[in-house]
């Protein structure tokens, strides 16, 4: 891995009209937590031996999200251990995170595919093969056996954290009884670009025996701040199901308080088609559009909001044939 100062800066890519990153966090080897108890590489589990709910926290879904391996090893350095139940701890896309080059931080994202795409049947059980589905078969019975699982994640803009569930009341339920994120991007109808690792097998299903399955997104990439918080989520989210204690006095912002949730109804995932992809402004996310106004351009295809407060998350910051361009949401009531 290319490793640089943490007060550094990446070098931006020609045309890139975002400027360079900030790296205040930066790989570190993973290499002594290869070995792991379960048969998978970087897979970890710790039984309670007490009755309780299995707990499945997974970082590195994509190699360049730093936040997840922080929290994943803060856990592991610090020989955290379940009051009851079972956690598992796991590290997903390392070849993606062992690629990573400082000088151009956001490629280590993936290798072949999109990790967080690839969770279907048809794509498990078929004939393609890549990095990232190797590493999917590998995974599936390691996310299969799990009742609850957060999965951590981060952006590649600035932006406030916010989760990422679909639109089960178990997973709004726990996502509500938790201090943060406040910001709830919710899916009625799944992601719209493939079948991510939260929506594989029962957890994907509205009427099943899984638990909560969820993704949290910490904050960009690179900050620290984004580490702080998925150590602080991650937590809280065990803290919840009972694997940890609660402490015994924390910050008022980890203090939950369901008035302070705002959610939004994904209505579409635009996914790239043309090289020629274009916002008519620059956005981070959570810029809002009325109804009819023009967003951006694909080519020949104008991309309007399709409703008023149409609210943008995660719009593309390179654009990228074939990934996801913008989601489209409106607030929920």
């Amino acid at each position: 891995m290319n490793r640089t100062p943490a007060n550094a800066t990446s070098s931006a890519p020609p045309n890139d009209p975002h400027p360079a990153p900030a790296l205040e966090v930066l790989p570190r080897d993973l290499s002594a937590y290869r070995r792991g108890n379960t048969g998978v590489d970087y897979v970890h589990r710790f039984e309670s031996g007490e009755p309780g709910p299995h707990v499945l926290i997974n970082a590195l879904t994509h190699g360049n999200e730093f936040c997840g391996m922080v929290a994943a090893c803060h856990l592991l350095d610090t020989q955290v251990r379940p009051l009851r139940g079972t956690l598992t701890i796991s590290f997903a896309n390392v070849a993606a995170y062992e690629s990573f080059d400082s000088q151009e931080p956001f490629k280590s994202r993936q290798i072949d595919h999109n990790l967080n795409r690839i969770w279907s049947t048809e794509w498990l059980e078929g004939s393609e093969d890549s990095v990232e589905l190797r590493r999917a078969r590998q995974l599936r019975p390691v996310v299969a056996a799990a009742d609850h699982i957060l999965d951590i994640h981060s952006t590649s803009q600035d932006v406030l954290p916010f989760w990422v569930y679909p639109h089960f009341a178990r997973n709004a339920a726990v996502a509500m009884a938790l201090p943060l994120p406040t910001v709830h991007l919710v899916m009625p109808k799944g992601l719209g670009s493939g079948c991510p690792l939260i929506q594989h097998g029962r957890h994907g299903q509205a009427e099943s025996d899984a638990g909560a399955a969820l993704v949290v997104e910490c904050g960009q990439h690179f900050l620290q701040a984004s580490a702080d918080r998925a150590i602080r989520v991650t937590q809280a989210f065990l803290t919840h199901f009972g694997l940890l204690s609660a402490p015994a006095d924390g910050p008022a912002s980890d203090r939950a308080n369901s008035a302070e949730h705002r959610r939004f109804e994904l209505l579409r995932t635009h996914v790239i088609a043309h090289e020629a992809f274009r916002f008519v402004r620059p956005l981070k996310g959570f810029e809002s559009f009325a109804r009819g106004e023009l967003i951006g351009h694909d080519g020949p295809e104008a991309i309007i909001a399709p409703c008023d407060d149409c609210t943008v998350f995660m719009p593309a910051r390179m654009p990228i044939v074939g990934r996801e361009g913008v989601y489209l949401t409106k607030p929920m009531a």
